[in-house]
């Protein structure tokens, strides 16, 4: 088992609300210079998950479960930039009021430019929400760190769900971490340059259908584990030869030149000190038992 300094990790619980659905008036132009008009960034929704597609649906940018925000007329600012720090995947969260009060749900992912975190709730429990229920996140992961993996670092990340990501330590100092795809350095887009990791997020760029062909890059599920090549995030995000980084999936593909499926950091180093391997099941639904693979209520 791998040692973490679990047992120094300082738990908060931050409080936040469902955020209404955000959309630009007017068209917006796709990346092949089409306009468009559809469904995007927040709001409560009912039929994407982890464990689904994130590509494919009539809409850009769309988040899983439940976009949730301590104060949506000022996103960039407090409370709302705490929430976006220390709230982390895997995180358990509990509804506090209105008539799903008591349910519990998990962190799944949070999304910068909407300032969003998001929550995967049982579908029925999403029919009971409103944009006025509170929701309060047992929050603990940042400052996780492995104790004998100096060089490799974590962000963003509930050591429970560390634990359950079937992580292998193997010769050479390394460990061998479960992914769906490997995604190479070029694909990396908006976000990329961004002074730091613990909030937000940035997008594998699907606009070149050879390279989306090649690396499967259209079969990405919200909540996969991924792999970024040549990509270091111990200090930001940027391109480093033989650097990994892991991340998850935490919005739809997009339309919009530079964008594609959004992924949060999980896991850095700025050496070839972390070995994926792909297993088609490394994704958050499967681990954790939520979102489609979660079971229907009774």
């Amino acid at each position: 088992m791998l040692k973490t300094n679990e047992d120094k990790l300082v738990e908060i619980l931050v409080q936040c609300k469902p955020g209404p659905p955000r959309i630009r008036a007017g068209w917006r132009v796709s990346h092949e210079g089409k306009p468009f008009i559809l469904p995007s960034i927040g709001g409560i929704t009912l039929n994407v998950r982890v464990g689904d597609s994130a590509f494919g649906l009539a809409g850009d940018h769309i988040e899983p479960g439940v976009s949730c925000s301590a104060n949506p007329e000022k996103p960039f600012e407090f409370p709302n930039d705490s929430l976006q720090i220390l709230s982390c995947i895997g995180n358990e969260a509990r509804i506090v009021s209105g008539d799903a009060k008591g349910e519990k749900g998990i962190v799944t992912g949070h999304h910068g430019g909407s300032e969003h975190v998001m929550i995967d709730f049982p579908k029925n429990v999403l029919e009971k929400l409103t944009y006025d229920d509170k929701i309060m996140i047992h929050a603990r992961g940042q400052g996780l760190m492995l104790m004998d993996y100096s060089d490799i670092r974590l962000f963003n990340l509930d050591p429970s769900l560390l634990k359950k990501m079937k992580i292998k330590e193997i010769k050479g100092g390394k460990l061998r971490v479960p992914v769906t795809t490997m995604v190479p350095a070029q694909c990396m887009g908006s976000g990329l340059g961004s002074p730091h990791v613990a909030a937000g997020d940035y997008d594998v760029m699907t606009s070149d259908p050879a390279t989306v062909r090649e690396y499967h890059l259209d079969q990405l599920k919200f909540g996969d584990f991924v792999a970024l090549m040549d990509h270091d995030n111990s200090y930001g995000r940027a391109f480093v030869k033989g650097a990994v980084s892991i991340g998850i999936v935490v919005h739809s593909d997009c339309l919009l030149a530079g964008h594609g499926p959004g992924i949060s950091t999980l896991m850095t180093c700025p050496t070839a000190l972390i070995e994926p391997v792909i297993d088609p099941n490394a994704n958050i639904a499967d681990l954790l038992k939520i979102g489609t693979k979660r079971k229907k209520a009774s």
